[in-house]
């Protein structure tokens, strides 16, 4: 816990020159344990999607370059990037100055984040700055809204600790897939405790899939739990591989910015069920509610 909390909760000065020193890893086996995952047999494939949208530098003439930066790399990397010190070290560059142009000063920014990044990650990353919005393109269009369901006011909800046990399997159907979402996502820091508001979207193919309602339920139960953002995927999905082992499973966390970043955490159990737009490094998905 000593080096995820090294700046969350804390009164941090923002960087003024570039600072990679800044930067802290955070071993993922850490909260994998707690759930009987293990790092050399993962029942998923899957990526972290950062979006930070206030990546900024000068020219070499002083002229402000400013925009997104999309990151991508892989859930089995050794270690993840605690947000807040990333926030600190894109925020070193503000007054730095690279290139000529805004082209060339960007193309050496990049190689900078990518070469830091993929140090302290100990894996490849892909990262990728956009200028503006260009065509965005949206996943998870066609996936039914659970707390939309007919008559899901009259459903009691009363547990806000994660409560596995919520999950039921649905009564005799001959449906054998669903693609369901919820925009009710919450949980919290697990260092500073603050809130963390998202969507989850679940596509989950197999004999046995859950109840709608009682799977709303447990995701409700999420509310009060302190885990970082691809932790609370992990264990969406490792509660749903447990509970119904599925022929296909998809679990993907959209939360919302704060400090300027949203985390993206999707995992599945084969590349072909990844949102096609979440994880390419080219494109910028359309923004969801919680964003």
């Amino acid at each position: 816990m000593n080096n995820e909390a090294k700046y969350l909760g804390k009164v941090s000065r923002y960087p003024k020159h570039y600072a990679p020193e800044v930067l802290v890893p955070v071993p993922r086996h850490l909260n994998r344990e707690i759930y009987g995952l293990e790092d050399h047999n993962l029942p998923f494939t899957g990526f972290d999607v950062w979006h930070a949208y206030e990546l900024s530098f000068l020219t070499q003439k002083g002229m402000p370059v400013a925009g997104l930066l999309k990151i991508i790399y892989p859930a089995n990397s050794p270690n993840i990037v605690e947000s807040k010190s990333l926030k600190l070290y894109l925020n070193g560059f503000n007054m730095e100055r690279y290139g000529n142009n805004p082209a060339e000063g960007t193309a050496m920014v990049l190689r900078i984040i990518k070469t830091d990044l993929e140090k302290i990650l100990e894996t490849k990353a892909e990262v990728t700055f956009f200028s503006k919005e260009e065509s965005l393109e949206a996943d998870f269009t066609d996936y039914e809204i659970l707390e939309e369901q007919p008559g899901i006011e009259e459903t009691s909800f009363s547990k806000y600790q994660e409560a596995p046990e919520l999950l039921k399997e649905a009564p005799y159907t001959q449906e054998k897939s669903m693609k369901v979402a919820t925009h009710l996502l919450r949980s919290n820091c697990k260092v500073t405790f603050q809130p963390d508001w998202g969507s989850a979207f679940i596509h989950l193919k197999g004999e046995n899939i859950p109840a709608k309602t009682a799977l709303l339920q447990y995701l409700v139960s999420i509310r009060n739990e302190n885990h970082f953002h691809e932790e609370i995927c992990e264990m969406i999905y490792k509660r749903l591989w447990d509970k119904f082992s599925p022929e296909e499973l998809m679990v993907s966390c959209i939360y919302t910015r704060r400090g300027g970043i949203d985390i993206c955490p999707v995992r599945t159990s084969s590349p072909e069920l990844m949102p096609d737009n979440l994880v390419n490094k080219n494109k910028l998905m359309s923004k969801l509610l919680r964003q």
